[in-house]
């Protein structure tokens, strides 16, 4: 079942492309969130979206947000993906246990072995603010994220 809006959002630590240690706690009253999950790295929809992300990267990573991008992909697949596509932001891996924090928030897909295209906005409480979750194949509108962060 996905995390709901209103809920505290499932903690967690993974590792980013270059291998550290981030969690969700370290921008706790700090930064608003936006945890977004794709289900892997170099497939045509999930580098679009992410690409799109990147373009307007100022909205998503300032002050007051962070972004951080999860796949099921391993760290190493992740940091080749986030340096070919010029990805600046956290892409987290939730390789192994594989799919333990997809599975915290709703959006795995055990027959696919990946996680779904769901995007939590979390505030600076860790409270879950907003939520969309989409099937594989059909790409997010990134404008909803912005105005659900301008919304908190």
């Amino acid at each position: 079942m996905t995390v709901e809006v209103g809920t505290q959002a499932p903690e967690f630590t993974l590792r980013n492309q270059h291998g550290e240690q981030i969690t969700l706690a370290e921008f706790r009253g700090e930064k608003n969130v936006v945890l977004l999950f794709y289900p892997f790295a170099f497939t045509g929809v999930c580098t679009g979206e992410l690409g799109a992300l990147r373009d307007a990267l100022p909205t998503f990573v300032n002050d007051d947000v962070q972004l951080l991008a999860v796949s099921n992909d391993s760290p190493f697949s992740l940091r080749v993906f986030a340096e070919q596509e010029d990805f600046t932001f956290p892409l987290l891996s939730d390789f192994w246990p594989h799919g333990e924090v997809s599975r915290a928030y709703g959006v795995f897909d055990e027959e696919k072995g990946c996680a779904v295209r769901g995007t939590f906005v979390i505030d600076k409480s860790g409270v879950v603010r907003w939520t969309v979750v989409n099937g594989l194949p059909d790409a997010r509108d990134l404008g909803d994220y912005a105005g659900a962060l301008a919304a908190l």
